[in-house]
């Protein structure tokens, strides 16, 4: 199917079938300035596992499921310092809402276990470059066999090639990272953040030595609200405007102020919709 000058992947679902959740149960809870989401709220979710030296096996990062065989995440997360610093990314795990426990249950809901499956092989974007300004901080993650979709497990949208979300309107970021409590989470939180104005955040960025690019969007700055350490890799995502509930991935967390949820600097992450034809390229059945 061509649409925007190049060939949809059609091991990518369609917009009737990814996006949605079944969530009807909400949970009150402690990502900075976060909420626990509710246990089947955002099933795209995957946790990064990473076998070191030793080979014991760390959890880091977050990602998205967006096609039966493939997760969506940061650059940073799978080459680079983190090889050096937690180890070889190995694993994902899919339907996970808290780690500490094998079947997560609110009140007298349950969801399934979650599922681990191998990684086959790691896609970073070409132009990927591990300095400070982390340009194309994106990759696939190839898995090595195809997951079944259940009520836990379904993949997220992709937008449009190039599409934006305007400045001011609130999305979300979810993840196991640090809260403001300085540790990580155990459950998956969310929170809501505003994209701010790009001009206005690059002259912030590059006051200290950090020249942001067109394929990247600034969100949060509101103070007490934001992605953490142990989120990167994760989406910034946004609600359809329509009348059905589904959901879009606009940004991967990539990186931000070493202390996080600081009122007027928003974190940085990579803008998906500027890698669309590359993840529909790069993808195989």
């Amino acid at each position: 199917m061509m649409t925007n000058n190049f060939i949809k992947n059609r091991a990518i679902p369609s917009r009737s079938s990814c996006g949605f959740q079944d969530s009807d149960n909400k949970v009150e809870g402690f990502i900075v300035g976060g909420k626990e989401t509710q246990i089947d709220e955002f099933p795209w979710m995957a946790s990064l596992g990473y076998t070191d030296s030793r080979g014991n096996r760390k959890w880091a990062c977050g990602g998205t499921l967006i096609s039966p065989r493939y997760v969506l995440t940061a650059a940073h997360c799978v080459v680079g310092e983190v090889e050096r610093r937690v180890g070889r990314l190995s694993v994902i795990k899919l339907g996970e809402h808290d780690t500490k426990t094998e079947v997560d249950c609110i009140k007298s809901k349950c969801n399934d276990a979650p599922v681990t499956v191998n990684v086959e092989q790691v896609i970073t974007h070409p132009g990927y470059d591990q300095s400070v300004n982390s340009p194309n901080d994106i990759a696939l993650v190839r898995l090595d066999r195809s997951v079944h979709y259940t009520k836990y497990i379904r993949p997220i949208c992709l937008p449009e090639l190039n599409e934006a979300t305007s400045a001011g309107v609130n999305i979300t970021t979810a993840g196991w990272g640090r809260t403001e409590y300085g540790v990580p989470s155990t459950v998956l939180l969310k929170v809501d953040i505003p994209v701010v104005n790009k001009v206005v955040c690059s002259r912030q960025y590059l006051a200290q030595g950090v020249n942001l690019v067109d394929s990247q969007i600034c969100a949060g700055g509101e103070g007490g609200k934001d992605s953490c350490s142990g989120d990167s890799g994760g989406p910034l995502m946004r609600r359809s405007d329509s009348n059905i509930l589904q959901w879009f991935q606009e940004g991967i967390v990539s990186f931000g102020s070493l202390r996080c949820g600081i009122k007027g600097l928003p974190a940085v992450y990579t803008k998906v919709s500027s890698f669309v034809q590359w993840i529909h390229s790069t993808i195989r059945d």
